[in-house]
């Protein structure tokens, strides 16, 4: 059975949302109100925790680094003020929380960029050859020293 409240939640979260984790630098599109104008500013930086889930209480902390002076900005993830959240890079990180990059300074405060292993298939063993219809080489075969005796 669900609440008037369950429903009221389920209707403000959003959808669109990547799967955003802690040591990934963001770009974060937020909705500004000045007087009768509206406009985007973007706040980018480095997930050092991400809070309270995916649902609608869910927040993550975003810092960076400005003229020498730590920033640091607590965004719920589905305010109607957040437009748009992008991943711009994933960083490899150990942890859950990255607390420890605010007394970090220089080469230290940055994180390895994650790899991923790319899968490399066969190629297809076909007798038309690959998948453009072109005939591919024979293979030689290596002779060891013992063939040779």
């Amino acid at each position: 059975m669900t609440t008037k409240i369950d429903e009221f939640n389920l209707s403000q979260e959003k959808t669109d949302l990547p799967d955003i984790r802690p040591g990934d630098t963001v770009l974060v599109h937020q909705k500004i109100k000045e007087g009768a104008k509206e406009r985007i500013q973007i706040f980018e930086g480095i997930v050092i925790a991400k809070k309270h889930g995916k649902g609608t209480p869910g927040t993550i902390t975003v810092r960076k680094v400005v003229e020498g002076i730590g920033v640091e900005r607590i965004f719920p993830i589905h305010s109607p003020a957040i437009s748009k959240i992008e991943i711009a890079r994933h960083g490899k990180v150990r942890r859950a929380k990255l607390y420890y990059l605010r007394t970090t300074k220089g080469k230290k405060a940055k994180l390895k960029k994650k790899e991923f292993a790319v899968a490399i298939a066969e190629p297809d063993q076909s007798p038309m050859g690959n998948e453009t219809g072109e005939e591919t080489a024979p293979v030689e075969e290596k002779i060891t020293a013992e063939e040779i005796k």
